[in-house]
């Protein structure tokens, strides 16, 4: 059976190249919104985390309607931490849009992206997007992308895909670049034309393989997927199977099933070969899971999901202050919590350890789990998490650890800088490409050589640089890399904050907090420009005689204090630290809080030396 109404398609491209604006586009020329109807901007980004950061963490399903034929659209994550989302999504789709911007060209997600789409063997539309940039380069782009194409061993077919120009943010698209578009007329004509419609047995047994995953309170969970044969029907008992778990056979019964119609889940009584369809009532679906005919088990092979390459610690807060901020503090809660996001997230692991209060989290990079820290107190969590560290892998008996591709856009003055914080950091330069006023350059460094870069980055580059990285291979475990050389500010008792303590603390260094601050001992309240830790007491007020009025505190000026946000504090923890997190703070501070206890653990520690 041939599906001529239906083109599945997925978006793919890197971080901020313009995916989820050119699909509002798409879905408003596809009729998806009334003529006056107003809609917010990046509609499919509909987490509160991703319209905060401009960021897509979750595929998203949509639909819009061209000449009669319905055109599935999957907008997917740019960001190498959310890879297993991509992965799996594109198992849905039976071709791709990449979308390029015109000035950045191809970035080390593009890569990542485009090299699972082609060895699925989708077919490709390439789409340069931006082109009314003012710093617009398309023909270097477009020269970029075909070698992009021939480095990632594209078929001949896929190499001759077509390419087309377009301008998310005013919805037009063309076929030249040197000519201007009218609306998105061209796209939709070049999918239709292009892109394989779906096709499949319609007799035979139903097979359906689960590729994402929803949840909704009132059914529980909802399994996301095409139907690759025969058709599925509201009521139908169908058999739960596993390609990985030949053991699993499982009979369910299919209570609702829903199509995607616009930004809607729309209420289905069946669905044939090729649909994309939400499946509710099957009961502990997971993805990778094939839902089968309940005569007929027959699993369909799952794309592996890479391996995770950093761990984190998350464990039950146990400071001064815990239980005072957040709704749900315990270790049974945090540990249902933890095993409960496994349900919707492939890339995540989590471990239980010794301790019945601390779990080890296994996550595709820092951003990946600072977003599910951040999540977690929005919901109301309080926990505490350690510095991150690297995954080790032993290979042909020597010790690995995982290397990144980075590429650094930066301007020509700050070249050195960056180079050479990044030779101290075991990178290694591979390209230099000077571009105008900018230059581009590539490393491969060591996972853990990136930890707590960014902010010097943005710093050395006076905040216009641009750096990207993705997972590159793991490698032979290089020596010792030095990232944090300053010490702590370490408050020395617990109380409030006041003008006069900071003003004193302040001449030690950068402070992380203003007055009237609720503090304990052990906290760090900042950052000292010397290496070791500094005790100072911001608690302390000024002793007041018939000499010495309080009043004269107003004449003490406080530097403005640092405030650092979830990244930040991670990228800041030093190996003796933890992040305190609750709905309400976030605090660093010493894994020991007795500052006796922590001078004696110094004191044996140089002795050992």
């Amino acid at each position: 059976m041939v599906r001529n109404d239906l083109r599945n398609i997925a978006i793919i491209a890197h971080v901020d190249h313009g995916k989820t604006t050119l699909v509002n586009e798409m879905l408003r020329q596809g009729g998806a919104f009334r003529e006056n109807q107003v809609i917010q901007d990046r509609i499919m980004d509909s987490g509160d985390l991703e319209r905060e950061r401009g960021i897509t963490i979750l595929s998203k399903n949509c639909s819009c309607v061209y000449k009669d034929i319905k055109i599935n659209i999957i907008d997917t994550p740019g960001h190498a931490d959310f890879g297993g989302e991509v992965e799996r999504v594109l198992k849905m789709a039976d071709g791709v849009l990449l979308l390029v911007d015109a000035a950045e060209g191809p970035m080390p997600q593009t890569r990542f992206v485009l090299s699972r789409a082609l060895e699925l063997r989708l077919m490709l539309i390439v789409v340069i997007n931006k082109v009314d940039r003012p710093d617009a380069r398309v023909t270097e782009v477009i020269n970029e992308i075909l070698e992009l194409l021939m480095d990632l061993g594209a078929s001949d077919e896929q190499f001759d895909s077509p390419m087309l120009f377009c301008s998310g943010r005013t919805g037009t698209a063309s076929y030249s670049p040197d000519v201007e578009g009218v609306d998105l007329e061209p796209l939709f004509e070049t999918i239709k034309n292009y892109i394989h419609c779906p096709t499949g047995d319609e007799e035979g047994p139903m097979q359906m393989l689960v590729s994402s995953i929803d949840y909704n309170d009132y059914v529980g969970r909802i399994g996301v997927g095409r139907v690759e044969r025969g058709e599925i029907h509201v009521g139908d008992d169908v058999l739960v199977t596993d390609f990985h778990d030949p053991s699993l056979q499982r009979k369910e019964r299919v209570s609702a099933l829903y199509q995607f119609t616009d930004v809607r889940k729309e209420p289905c009584q069946s669905a044939k070969v090729g649909d994309i369809v939400a499946v509710s009532g099957v009961g502990e679906v997971t993805i990778g899971n094939t839902l089968c005919d309940k005569d007929t088990p027959d699993p369909l092979p799952f794309v592996k999901i890479s391996e995770p390459t950093v761990e984190m610690t998350f464990s039950v807060n146990d400071s001064p202050f815990a239980g005072t901020e957040g709704e749900f503090v315990t270790s049974r809660q945090l540990k249902d919590r933890l095993f409960r996001e496994l349900l919707k997230d492939v890339s995540l692991r989590v471990e239980e350890t010794d301790s019945t209060d601390s779990f080890r989290v296994l996550g595709r990079g820092e951003m990946h789990l600072s977003i599910l820290i951040e999540t977690m107190r929005r919901e109301g969590y309080e926990l505490m998490v350690s510095t991150p560290k690297v995954l080790y892998k032993e290979i042909d008996g020597k010790i690995c650890e995982p290397y990144e591709r980075l590429v650094c856009d930066v301007p020509q003055d700050c070249v050195g800088s960056v180079m050479e914080k990044l030779g101290s950091r075991r990178g290694e330069l591979r390209e230099m490409l000077p571009q105008g006023s900018r230059t581009r350059l590539e490393f491969v460094i060591p996972s853990r050589g990136l930890f707590g870069y960014r902010n010097e980055f943005i710093s050395d580059t006076k905040g216009e640089g641009i750096m990207s990285s993705v997972f590159y291979e793991y490698g032979e475990r290089k020596g010792d890399i030095s990232t944090r050389q300053n010490g702590s500010l370490v408050a020395f008792e617990t109380g409030d904050s006041v003008t006069y303590g900071l003003y004193n603390a302040q001449e030690r260094g950068a402070l992380f907090i203003g007055p009237g601050v609720k503090v304990y001992a052990g906290m760090v309240v900042g950052s000292s420009p010397k290496p070791g830790d500094v005790t100072v007491n911001v608690c302390k007020k000024k002793h007041v005689s018939n000499m010495r009025a309080s009043g004269s505190d107003e004449a003490l000026r406080l530097t403005p204090p640092k405030q650092l946000s979830l990244e930040q504090c991670i990228e800041y923890l030093a190996d003796d630290e933890l992040l305190e997190v609750t709905p309400k703070s976030l605090r660093i501070r010493k894994r020991e809080l007795d500052h006796a206890q922590r001078m004696r653990e110094l004191a044996k520690k140089k002795n050992a030396q």
